[in-house]
């Protein structure tokens, strides 16, 4: 029987599913880095690997642990090699964190049933909007100059995609840089660089929520937290150094995978009704 903050403080898997972790985690990392999106690979690999009788709650808080670490990593090296403009992240990150606040008080009302489907049709209509402008988000040509008019849309941003990361989550990364990129004309690598400052702020938020409660498999998730790290510096070095295209290509893959899991959970609710 689970006994909550007695098994926290050891491994609860076996040697063959912490290896398969430490992978998932380095591999999510990587892809977090880049474009965002990691959380489609780590999630699913706790859900698998870790034993049934462990409450929700521990799975997701263990996540959050080694994403936020990842994520922390990713944008050391960002802010390093890439300049960011505070009128722009300051109200995105406000606006992140006070949507996602919001999104997550409401999750409990909304059936996910309702939500996945109207997901799924925002991510295609994204990718194919993607696809259609091959020129999009290659340079980074800012529409805007007018701090106040910077302002107001990226705390819109901060508020959409935060709210949607509180309600849902998948692919929340994606969404701030396709926003950003469309609504803002940064490149790809300018987006991503905001984009992963803003998901730390998310990240940040529920981790609090969680380790509060002690709802943290401790050891597992600092073990997954030190390649997570390592796949997101990796992640971050690459991205710097190839570019907003390679962010791009890397964006439309990621697209991809969330495109085949949202159509697979559609499936599944409607065919289990």
């Amino acid at each position: 029987m689970f006994d909550g903050p007695a098994l926290a403080e050891w491994l609860p898997v076996s040697a063959a599913a912490l290896a398969f972790l430490l992978i998932a985690a380095g591999l999510a990392g990587w892809v977090d880095a880049v474009v965002g999106g990691g959380g489609l690979i780590q999630l699913p690999a706790l859900v698998i690997a870790v034993p049934a009788d462990i409450p929700t709650p521990y799975v997701l808080g263990t996540n959050k642990l080694s994403s936020f670490f990842g994520t922390l990593s990713a944008s050391w090296v960002y802010l390093r090699r890439v300049r960011v403009q505070l009128p722009l992240l300051i109200p995105l990150i406000v606006g992140a964190f006070a949507g996602s606040a919001v999104g997550a008080s409401l999750s409990r009302f909304v059936p996910r049933e309702v939500l996945t489907p109207v997901v799924l049709v925002a991510v295609v209509a994204v990718a194919i909007y993607t696809l259609l402008k091959p020129k999009m988000g290659l340079h980074h040509e800012p529409k805007h100059t007018a701090v106040a008019s910077i302002a107001w849309r990226s705390a819109a941003i901060g508020m959409l995609v935060g709210f949607y990361d509180g309600l849902l989550g998948p692919g929340t990364g994606s969404f701030f840089v396709i926003l950003l990129v469309a609504v803002l004309g940064y490149g790809f690598l300018q987006a991503s660089v905001n984009a992963k400052i803003a998901n730390l702020t998310t990240n940040l938020a529920a981790l609090a929520v969680y380790g509060t409660h002690g709802e943290i498999l401790l050891a597992l998730g600092i073990a997954m937290a030190a390649l997570n790290m390592a796949g997101g510096f990796i992640g971050a070095r690459m991205a710097t150094r190839n570019g907003s295209g390679f962010v791009r290509r890397v964006f439309l893959v990621v697209l991809s995978l969330l495109i085949v899991k949202l159509a697979w959970d559609t499936v599944a609710q409607f065919t289990s009704l």
